[in-house]
């Protein structure tokens, strides 16, 4: 029986663990961050039936998902948008920077253009809408891992109208001041306020608001907040 020379056992020592085998897939490492337990554990109950994929830790928040998966450093997070302290697009943008490596979808019960346009700028590779089935997921969760994108297709279609909607309307394009204000607007500050920090009258704000609202076709403080959110003008503190 023939032996293997140290430099043989080395070297396999050194070789990455098999990931793929002929009995099936890679497997695939997930991280769950949610704040509801029950969808938790419903998609778990789910993706534990699959072989290839393997739940590494569960999170009820972005700053405790962000901890696991320094810790368990998974190939995938699955996160929900709305949670404490840190929301999954802040979780999504930070995993960017500090783990790229890492890939996430998003998961959400919305699929309306504000959504899907910040869950595109954030760094997510998927968005799956929690009505979907696990096949869905299932599908979403592979592709990713490939290295391509997934989007429900809801939220696809939303995605693709807002784009269309944005590149055939000229009159969407507002002028440098103009931005200055909506950002102003979407701070919380007053048109005075505004005033005073631009160096302009209010009745000059008031008019370019004026403007605004009627290129963006947007006619409250809450849409224009929202529109300059997912334009990546403000930023959302998680913590607020």
């Amino acid at each position: 029986m023939k032996t293997k020379s140290k430099n043989q056992m080395k070297t396999n020592q050194n070789q990455p663990p098999q990931t793929e085998d002929a009995s099936g897939p890679a497997r695939i490492r997930v991280l769950l961050v949610d704040d509801h337990p029950i969808v938790r554990w419903g998609i778990r109950d789910s993706l534990s039936r699959q072989s290839h994929i393997e739940i590494v830790g569960e999170a009820a928040d972005g700053v405790e998902g962000l901890r696991l998966a320094h810790e368990c450093q998974p190939d995938l997070v699955l996160t929900d948008i709305d949670m404490p302290r840190m929301d999954g697009l802040a979780l999504t943008e930070t995993l960017r920077r500090e783990l790229p490596d890492i890939r996430v979808i998003i998961l959400s019960m919305y699929a309306n253009s504000e959504y899907v346009l910040r869950i595109i700028q954030s760094g997510a590779k998927g968005y799956v809408i929690k009505e979907a089935n696990t096949a869905e997921l299932l599908q979403a969760i592979e592709a990713v891992r490939r290295g391509d994108a997934f989007f429900s297709p809801d939220a696809a279609r939303v995605a693709l109208n807002q784009f269309v909607r944005t590149a055939g309307d000229g009159a969407a394009e507002l002028s440098a001041r103009e931005r200055e204000v909506l950002v102003g607007i979407a701070e919380g500050f007053s048109n005075k306020e505004i005033a005073d920090r631009l160096g302009v009258g209010v009745r000059t704000v008031e008019t370019h608001r004026e403007h605004i609202m009627a290129k963006l076709q947007i006619r409250s403080v809450a849409g224009l907040t929202r529109f300059a959110v997912t334009k990546g003008w403000v930023k959302v503190d998680p913590h607020d």
